[in-house]
């Protein structure tokens, strides 16, 4: 056994994690990292959730079943003939664990070129002592001044209905289906379960979603959300809201799932497979939070301030693990500020300009506050929205669904929220957060030339619709 002593440990290697390492270590701090994830070798796999389960494979596999159904159903329209279509699952698969693996090794390759000592193992607290806190892994013990927890999140199960990702399936399991179901349920119309049911319904499953709330994408602006909802269901994926699971049994033929539907009324969805994806909860197993009295809440999450600062002294906590949204680039915002408050610094987070996407075609994405939350908080606003038909661009790629919509202050004209959906959204939701960031009226990202023909274009549309003078609409 070892003793290293450093001034800072993070404890996980996910977003959150590994990018405070290494603004630790940009700061001058000696600075360790602990990550147990493994790959298919048994060798470190660091990135955390977001790597190697969630965002980076589930976009790989979007992007896969996206180029499957375009050469289906588009590339006529474009002059492209094909016969035989066909789709070889395990090398679409094999194609989306290289990209995962080059993910695992880049950071790597960042911990070493930044002199972040990396240790390969479950971290765990040991006891805190003169010289801070003992951190176990492995055979080895560390000894920090300050400990970074970023454990981030396991997804949530249905009660009764534990995953054994071969039938009920999590994000995991849903990422590594081995052929395409004909038949596939989804509980929970979220990001995860919209963006695994497009890939699996494009390359030719019948989708099933059950979602308990009445409304569809309860959280997005509600003309974005209806909009979303149409295209989907013309793509045909099945969305059934206000449902109840009662339960869910499994055979060597699938999954049979009994629930009442939104009037109450009993009914039963038989499908191959199920992917369940109600949520996540803080991943803090294992950490023996107990041995140094580290306070988590009801939840089992680590119970932090406004600067990500837990009861104990130089203790810190970011990401998935603590309150706020679960989002990779929210940990990665917290990682490096609080990196940034060891040094002294002003480190800073703002949760209303966290951008929100969901990677389904057509792309949601989000930042700020939508117009029933500003209906219910009685301020008084204007909003102007701007379709994607009437972009030149959107005509030329041949994805015209959707629109561009800003919230803003009745009298200020400071952008309040600035909502999405159609092609490049992800993309298109920076300018509104750099724009926000400033405290930006929509007569200011008007008065801004944008690329012809450009997607953004719709973006400053919008903003001239606030004032109800579109130019191309």
């Amino acid at each position: 056994m070892s003793n290293k002593q450093f001034d800072v440990i993070v404890i996980g290697a996910g977003p959150g994690g590994y990018v405070a390492a290494i603004r630790a270590a940009q700061l001058g701090f000696t600075t360790a990292c602990i990550d147990e994830w493994k790959n298919a070798k048994g060798g470190p796999a660091p990135g955390g959730t977001c790597t190697n389960v969630g965002c980076i494979p589930s976009k790989a596999l979007l992007q896969s079943s996206e180029h499957f159904e375009h050469a289906g159903h588009h590339f006529a329209d474009h002059g492209i003939g094909l016969s035989d279509l066909k789709i070889d699952v395990a090398r679409m698969l094999g194609r989306k664990d290289q990209v995962v693996k080059q993910n695992n090794e880049g950071i790597l390759y960042l911990f070493k070129k930044n002199k972040v000592s990396f240790f390969h193992g479950r971290g765990a607290f040991a006891k805190a002592g003169a010289e801070g806190y003992e951190i176990t892994v492995g055979g080895d013990t560390l000894v920090g001044r300050h400990v970074i927890v970023a454990t981030g999140s396991n997804p949530r199960a249905l009660p009764g209905a534990e995953f054994d990702e071969d039938r009920i399936l999590s994000n995991d399991g849903a990422l590594r289906i081995p052929s395409v179901p004909k038949t596939l349920g989804l509980v929970g119309a979220g990001v995860i379960g919209l963006e695994m049911g497009s890939v699996w319904r494009r390359l030719g499953a019948e989708v099933t979603v059950l979602e308990a709330l009445p409304a569809f994408l309860g959280a997005v602006d509600e003309q974005i959300a209806k909009e979303a909802q149409k295209a989907f269901t013309k793509q045909k994926l099945k969305i059934e809201l206000g449902v109840r699971i009662n339960t869910v049994t499994t055979s060597t033929d699938g999954v049979k799932v009994e629930y009442a539907d939104a009037k109450g009324g009993a009914r039963t969805l038989e499908v191959e497979r199920l992917i369940v994806s109600i949520g996540r909860v803080a991943n803090t197993t294992g950490l023996n939070a107990e041995a140094v009295g580290l306070k988590l809440d009801e939840r089992g999450a680590i119970v932090v301030d406004d600067e990500c600062r837990t009861n104990l002294p130089n203790v810190w906590a970011v990401g998935d693990v603590v309150r706020g949204p679960m989002l990779a680039h929210k940990a990665e915002e917290e990682g490096v500020a609080v990196a940034e408050r060891i040094a002294g610094q002003h480190g800073h987070v703002d949760f209303n300009l966290v951008p929100w996407v969901i990677y389904t075609s057509p792309e949601i994405a989000w930042v700020g506050q939508t117009e029933q939350q500003l209906k219910a908080a009685g301020r008084a606003y204007k909003a102007g929205s701007f379709p994607f038909i009437a972009n030149g661009r959107a005509r030329a790629l041949g994805d015209t669904t959707g629109m561009v919509k800003f919230v803003a202050d009745a009298k200020t004209d400071e952008i309040l929220g600035v909502h999405i959906v159609g092609p490049m959204a992800s993309e298109l939701i920076s300018e509104a957060v750099v724009a926000m960031s400033f405290k930006a009226s929509a007569e200011d990202i008007a008065r801004i030339c944008h690329a012809h023909p450009s997607l953004s274009e719709a973006t400053k549309e919008a903003a001239l619709a606030v004032d109800k003078r579109t130019l191309n609409f």
